[in-house]
């Protein structure tokens, strides 16, 4: 038979790794080593914006290696895990400050309240799935911002509350979407922006 397309030839080399097509992911992950390396003093603001402008364009594995051999690994962010899942019973859990968040995320909640804070997440992906199954007790917050969409069409719920409060206007370019499925039979899922200090308060009043 001619054409047969699910033979694959063997005596065709792979190419190196160096010359393999990068993904999404791999360019923001290259992004955002150069963004700490400047944030530490490495690469000056013009360095930044030049090699971050080369990375969003960079094609193959050796391109981004470039932009970053001259910056050491020590202390750099990792590789955001792809799932990521939680299973608590009573108490409290928390993930903030500089955390990698994952491509999925599985979650299990009894008498917990869980935070997930994105205000200084590591974000790799441009979707976050979340699969919940909240029991009695069971509550869900996400600190949302700008540019982080959050969609919970898909939850069904018999108990409990859920509040999304939208964050993102038209002008503002999506940077993560946030998609709850599962169920909820006694728990709140709340999402809401990052709560003023004192200080903005006084500065919004004046």
């Amino acid at each position: 038979m001619q054409g047969d397309l699910s033979r694959t030839d063997d005596s065709v080399p792979r190419r190196p790794v160096a010359e393999q097509r990068v993904s999404h992911r791999d360019r923001d992950h290259a992004v955002e080593i150069l963004r700490v390396a400047a944030g530490d003093g490495r690469l000056t603001g013009e360095e930044l914006d030049e090699r971050v402008e080369a990375a969003l364009a960079a094609r193959t594995a050796a391109d981004l290696a470039e932009l970053t051999a001259d910056l050491p690994l020590h202390g750099m962010p990792p590789q955001a895990r792809e799932v990521v899942r939680i299973d608590q019973r009573f108490g409290e859990g928390k993930r903030a400050g500089r955390w990698l968040v994952p491509h999925r995320m599985e979650i299990r909640l009894m008498f917990t309240d869980l935070k997930l804070d994105f205000t200084e997440a590591v974000i790799s992906y441009d979707t976050l799935h979340i699969a919940l199954d909240l029991r009695i007790g069971g509550n869900l917050t996400l600190v949302t911002g700008p540019g982080i969409v959050v969609d919970a069409d898909d939850i069904t719920y018999t108990r409990g509350e859920v509040k999304i409060r939208p964050v993102t206007g038209p002008e503002v370019p999506v940077r993560l979407r946030v998609v709850l499925t599962g169920k909820s039979t006694g728990g709140d899922i709340v999402a809401r922006p990052p709560r003023r200090t004192p200080g903005q308060w006084l500065r919004r009043k004046a």
